[in-house]
């Protein structure tokens, strides 16, 4: 599953496990108590879960939702048809395949816990927070999907469009739920949200994954608003449009989507060299580099797109490459395959046709035409910069906010598709991240567009800074500038 950590809590009756998955920041939920598992907001991959399952040799009871996600295909689907489990929604869910939509406040029995659905609107209509109740009677903690936050609450905007609500409307909404749901319970309750840190569901998100409600009380900006006018003003304040694909996501979720088993039968495809570039020009596919950006610049094939496998790789798919249903042809390194069509599908996207069958050295071995990207070192671009030297900045704007090379051109790589036809070849300029990820794929993108005369620098800003050698304005806090 590519997890990154795990967080437990182990009771004689009971054991509640985060699943935490760091490339989507997102938790999902594994509940134990005697015989019998619930699982919360389970990712696309299901063996994990079944292998759990196994393990313990407990049978799964129900798969609980908290909201038709936007930013990952959940894996309820494959779930329940591989455990019979029913999927649980809360209020007015109304999913396109069968499912128990839960009553407000109804209880749900595993073993000798229970789990009880608080119904709390707002982040969408159907949003619903999960509160578990030991074996005691003893209210232990909550699952809130993207109602609550550490730090944040999640974003009211995403689901205008299924409500004819405006976002105003749905972050009263949501101040609503969180008064009357959450905000009563008591501190010593833990807190398990849907997503972390650098997760597109929220603005302020701390990097911690668990906490007290308590200490949510004390420290959450969005809790500790006078009034519902000001939360609503706090809350709506600085969101960044959603990425493209959001919607996309929904309504695989809602609607139904493909077997992940089909999809990875279909993605495995090694196709060799001699029958790649015919085969991405009869299916119109996208060619996607996965590799490390320090290989990628040495050599690709031209036109292809480079969004590295070692990073934030799939919300950036899904930014960039918007349409999931796109046919896909990969590039990657040998033996990665598996995991990146996996993680392709966690987006959505499955619509991945094959890969090249040796990966890029059995194209570069034939003899076929390469590209490659001009990349210099920090200290190389502080010898080569003069007053008149063009700088973009492809970092998210708070980034370039809290600190920026003086003179620079922020033009975030979210929205390059809307100032990549602003770009004038015929004027050199250098292109830096804050490390050299994203700097990497809008170079590739930009190679795309026939723009070459440029030049990217390794180890983006953070490197620049190190050597101490430029201009840049005056470091603020990112969380001011959000």
């Amino acid at each position: 599953m590519y997890i990154e950590n795990n967080n437990k809590t182990v009771t004689e009756e009971m054991k509640v496990e985060q699943i935490y998955t760091g490339c989507l920041a997102q938790g999902a939920y594994y509940i134990v108590s005697e015989n019998e598992a619930a699982i919360i907001d389970p990712l696309r991959e299901v063996k994990p879960y079944l292998d759990r399952l196994e393990k313990d040799n407990v049978t799964l009871k129900y798969i609980f939702e908290t909201h038709f996600h936007a930013d990952f295909v959940s894996g309820h689907l494959d779930l329940s048809k591989k455990t019979d489990a029913p999927i649980v929604y809360g209020p007015t869910a109304n999913p396109e395949f069968e499912a128990i939509i839960a009553e407000d406040n109804q209880i749900f029995e595993i073993g000798k816990v229970k789990i009880k659905a608080l119904h709390t609107p707002g982040h969408t209509m159907e949003s619903t927070t999960y509160l578990l109740i030991d074996e005691l009677g003893k209210e232990t903690a909550i699952f809130t999907g993207d109602t609550l936050f550490l730090g944040d609450v999640g974003r009211p905007d995403l689901a205008q469009k299924a409500t004819n609500l405006t976002q105003e409307d749905l972050a009263g909404i949501l101040y609503e739920s969180l008064q009357s749901k959450i905000l009563p319970l008591d501190d010593s309750i833990t807190v398990y949200p849907a997503h972390g840190a650098g997760s597109a569901c929220g603005k302020n998100m701390q990097k911690e994954t668990v906490d007290l409600l308590g200490n949510q009380k004390r420290t959450n900006y969005a809790l500790n608003q006078p009034d519902k006018e000001s939360f609503i003003k706090e809350v709506l304040d600085g969101l960044t449009a959603p990425p493209k694909y959001f919607g996309m996501n929904v309504a695989m979720n809602k609607g139904g989507y493909e077997s992940l088993d089909s999809v990875m039968n279909k993605g495995l495809n090694p196709i060799p060299v001699e029958d790649f570039e015919n085969y991405a020009e009869e299916t119109g596919a996208l060619v996607l580099d996965t590799r490390i950006a320090a290989d990628f610049h040495k050599g690709f094939i031209p036109n292809s797109i480079n969004i590295g496998l070692k990073g934030d790789f799939a919300p950036w798919v899904g930014n960039l490459i918007v349409d999931v249903k796109h046919p896909i042809l990969l590039v990657s390194d040998e033996g990665t395959e598996e995991e990146v069509i996996t993680r392709l599908s966690r987006v959505g996207f499955d619509n991945v046709l094959g890969y090249l069958k040796g990966g890029f050295a059995s194209w570069k071995n034939s003899g076929k035409e390469t590209d490659e990207v001009k990349r210099i070192s920090p200290l190389e671009f502080t010898e080569q910069f003069t007053e008149d030297s063009k700088i973009i900045d492809v970092r998210k704007i708070s980034e370039y906010s809290a600190e920026h090379i003086d003179n620079a051109y922020s033009k975030p790589l979210d929205a390059i598709s809307d100032w990549v036809s602003t770009i004038n070849d015929s004027e050199h300029f250098f292109l830096h991240c804050a490390g050299g990820y994203r700097s990497m794929i809008a170079a590739s993108i930009l190679n795309s567009h026939g723009i070459r005369n440029f030049t990217e620098i390794e180890g983006g800003f953070n490197g620049i800074k190190k050597t101490e050698k430029l201009p840049t304005s005056d470091f603020v806090c990112q969380s001011k500038t959000l």
